[in-house]
């Protein structure tokens, strides 16, 4: 049963955002943003940490055919460098709010800080992908595009164990960059050694 609250407030047209793959050695980082109908459901849905894999892909599916209006923005590992993982992913919740087709008044963002979006208020929410439906939708496509992406790039480098580890510094991880180096996909921001 999902305790999930639909609204933060009943007047403006909310997105709800999040992202994904930030606290990752190698690929991009994902984010999402959603707006639902108020009377959105779904038992599953919840933060997708908390979310078995199989599930997230059925949630997905639901979602994209549910939600008013959805979008998924994406910042690759060279840019992380360039700009850093935090503006990293406050560009790529931009980028997902750009592909959004009804202009939300008010966005919820998943955490404690974000980088305001021109002429749209936003609201930080800390741990609000197990709070509020919006976000936990955003969490739900971040992590299951992210995870989809970081399955393609294992079948080209699979001794890195992507298809488990998702590019996050597992041993198995940490010990294939140790013997084989890193690869192009890596972030070379993050101290890996």
């Amino acid at each position: 049963m999902s305790g999930l609250i639909n609204s933060y407030q009943e007047n403006l047209v909310e997105a709800g955002c999040d992202e994904a793959g930030r606290g990752c050695y190698a690929g991009p980082v994902f984010a999402a943003a959603v707006i639902l109908p108020k009377d959105f459901y779904h038992p599953l849905l919840n933060d997708s940490k908390q979310v078995k894999e199989k599930d997230r892909d059925k949630l997905r599916v639901f979602i994209e055919e549910h939600a008013i209006s959805f979008g998924v923005g994406i910042i690759n590992n060279v840019e992380i460098d360039q700009i850093n993982i935090l503006q990293a992913s406050f560009k790529a919740m931009h980028l997902a709010v750009d592909q959004l087709n009804t202009r939300p008044e008010l966005l919820l963002i998943d955490g404690n800080r974000f980088k305001p979006y021109p002429f749209i208020q936003h609201k930080c929410i800390i741990k609000g992908d197990g709070k509020y439906a919006n976000i936990a939708a955003a969490s739900i496509l971040a992590k299951t595009y992210r995870d989809a992406f970081m399955y393609q790039l294992h079948k080209q480098f699979p001794e890195y164990g992507w298809n488990k580890n998702k590019g996050y510094g597992t041993m198995i991880h940490r010990n294939a960059i140790a013997q084989y180096g890193l690869t192009s996909y890596h972030r070379m921001s993050f101290n890996i050694t």
